[in-house]
């Protein structure tokens, strides 16, 4: 379980393709230290430490990681979102992630305003029903809080100090990012679900967006 608030910017020193992909990532936060089977995102996505060696670790990308996350395509000099799992009784200054990425969506636009710097991104149809404003999302494994919510797009707002301690500000349209839909929305998704029997004999209908916002949980 982590945060989403990140602790370092990773740098890619080695991808090693095989049966799993080997990355070897250099940081700051004393690889000497890392417990060997601990837990830890990289840019979102929750990872095994398999090996260490002075400031860089090891860790490996299963083929289905490959296909549900960006981790395919990082390259050697990349930098990633580094976060070492959350310990019981650390503050929860985010939001629960669990690591698992939902989807890779892509920037759209990208903007100042005033100090900040505002981003707006796809929204996949599968994940628009735990999504509302001022609700919780973690893109690239930082926790942010949506502003703005449509049929299939949100946004969010990034101050200087997230600007400045990972990789978002960089990203420029048609860039692609790990998406992770926050916990208590797929939670209610799911009971609405149970409740208007889907998956049951003879059950139909599902979860919509518009019955979640009719609800209370979305937007007018």
């Amino acid at each position: 379980m982590f945060t989403g608030l990140i602790q370092d910017l990773g740098r890619v020193e080695r991808v090693i393709p095989g049966g799993m992909t080997d990355l070897w990532i250099r940081t700051s936060l004393g690889a000497e230290k890392f417990d060997l089977g601990e837990s830890i995102a990289v840019d979102g996505a929750c990872l095994t430490v398999v090996e260490r060696s002075g400031d860089t670790f090891k860790v490996q990308a299963a083929p289905e990681t490959l296909r549900r996350t960006t981790l395919g395509a990082v390259r050697p000099g990349d930098r990633v979102n580094l976060e070492r799992a959350l310990a019981l009784g650390d503050r929860l200054g985010g939001h629960l992630v669990s690591g698992h990425v939902d989807a890779v969506s892509e920037v759209l636009e990208t903007f100042p305003e005033g100090g900040s710097w505002v981003m707006r991104f796809r929204l996949p149809e599968e994940l628009a029903p735990f999504f509302i404003e001022k609700g919780s999302v973690a893109i690239d494994g930082i926790s942010l809080t949506v502003n703005t919510v449509e049929a299939d797009r949100f946004s969010v707002q990034l101050i200087p100090e997230t600007q400045e301690r990972t990789t978002l500000r960089a990203k420029a349209a048609g860039a692609r990012v790990n998406l992770e839909a926050d916990q208590i929305g797929k939670y209610v998704a799911r009971l609405f679900a149970l409740q208007r029997g889907q998956g049951a004999p003879g059950g139909g209908g599902g979860l919509t967006a518009a019955a979640v916002r009719a609800a209370g949980f979305g937007t007018p």
